[in-house]
């Protein structure tokens, strides 16, 4: 991990500051200390990195341009890992130590918790829906929603991170993939897998139509339809299917459930739900804990009843090996429901692993040290205690 992020051609992404671009980046009172330092005189210090929450550790890429920086600025920077990648990490407890100049740490600050928190935070959320759902195959799709291509980079990382801790942990089969080429490496991938948009359907004039259309242009690709643009889901799925019955029979049709929250899937309603779910899962009714776990169940959008529509539809038509991809809305809370009812789900689709509460992204470094003695603020003294560095109950 010797160079910070970079795109094809091996040059420095633009949206990593560099070294001669950090004074403009950071916040002043650090450029200010900065300056102080080095007219003073500079001496060794230690920050402490923490967080206010619990989060799975995802250091990799603020510290790969940690290491960037202070290479080009010509002093060394020791950092002891309390954790290694995909670690649970709880609240308050110090991730990391970094000494080093405080002439050269010390305006530093602002970018690397940028690069740090909200990867904890999404690397968690990341952990949670895999683990809640070991047997679906999720894709990360979270492009879309970044504020710009570094956060879609440090997203896709942790997706990675957090699904490689459910690997270990739950046996899941996680976040194989995602939307983007830059950043299909994290998932060990050439490319960015997803098919078509809503906009091609509508280019289209018709859902079979739109479905050629991307088979004649990328005939070797698994074809995984769109089917709820019309509102018509289940007549969508079942007219694709009949139309490539090879592509059904072999396993690489998919279709992709996306009906929005604003009503519910072509054949259901809120009765005929409830019944749906009564014929495959009646302990997730009767086992729901509050409002929103009951909509996730049986209430508009992609429901876990709708889910299971679908697949009684496919199967009765004889498409057992059509898979169907859920997207829309599934975050932690929504994989969780659809976990205990035992919803049939291929693949997911999300983006929703990334922060719901961005003040929970927020990482702190503090001084600890100044020339080796212990020095910190009131109040923040537990950052002196260290940690053992081998912690494999985490």
């Amino acid at each position: 991990m010797d160079s910070i992020p970079s795109d094809a051609t091996g040059s420095i992404s633009a949206s990593w500051p560099q070294a001669d671009r950090i004074r403009a980046w950071t916040d002043s009172y650090f450029v200010r200390t900065r300056d102080i330092v080095q007219r003073f005189g500079d001496r060794q210090v230690t920050y402490a990195i923490f967080m206010r929450r619990p989060v799975v550790y995802a250091p990799r890429l603020a510290l790969m341009w940690l290491r960037s920086v202070a290479a080009a600025r010509g002093f060394e920077v020791e950092v002891e890992e309390l954790f290694r990648e995909s670690q649970w990490v709880g609240a308050g407890e110090p991730m990391m130590y970094l000494t080093g100049s405080l002439a050269g740490l010390v305006d530093l600050e602002t970018l690397f918790l940028q690069k740090l928190g909200a990867c904890g935070v999404a690397a968690y959320n990341a952990f949670t829906m895999s683990a809640e759902l070991p047997g679906v195959a999720f894709l990360a799709m979270d492009a879309r929603h970044c504020a710009g291509t570094e956060m879609a980079e440090l997203m896709a990382y942790a997706a990675s991170v957090g699904s490689n801790r459910a690997r270990r942990k739950a046996g899941a089969q996680g976040f194989i993939g995602n939307a983007t080429d830059a950043t299909a490496h994290f998932f060990g991938q050439e490319r960015g897998l997803g098919t078509m948009p809503h906009g091609l359907i509508g280019y289209a004039g018709s859902t079979v139509r739109a479905a050629e259309m991307f088979h004649e242009t990328f005939p070797d690709t698994p074809l995984t339809v769109l089917v709820d643009y019309f509102g018509q889901e289940i007549t969508d799925s079942l007219a694709v299917c009949r139309r490539f019955p090879e592509l059904a029979a072999s396993g690489r049709l998919a279709v992709r459930l996306d009906t929005h929250g604003g009503r519910f899937i072509e054949g259901l309603d809120t009765q005929s739900s409830y019944a749906v779910l009564e014929r495959h899962c009646p302990d997730a009714i009767r086992g729901y804990r509050s409002e929103r776990e009951l909509r996730y169940l049986i209430g508009t959008g992609v429901s876990a009843a709708a889910v299971w529509y679908a697949r009684e539809a496919l199967n009765d038509a004889g498409f057992e090996r059509v898979r169907i991809i859920a997207s829309s809305g599934f975050g932690p809370a929504k994989c969780r429901v659809m976990g205990y009812a035992k919803a049939p789900i291929d693949v997911i689709g999300t983006g929703s692993f990334l922060p719901e509460n961005w003040n929970e992204t927020y990482a702190t470094a503090d001084i600890i040290a100044y020339d080796g003695a212990p020095q910190v603020k009131v109040g923040r003294e537990f950052l002196l205690r260290r940690l053992e560095e081998d912690q494999p109950h985490r």
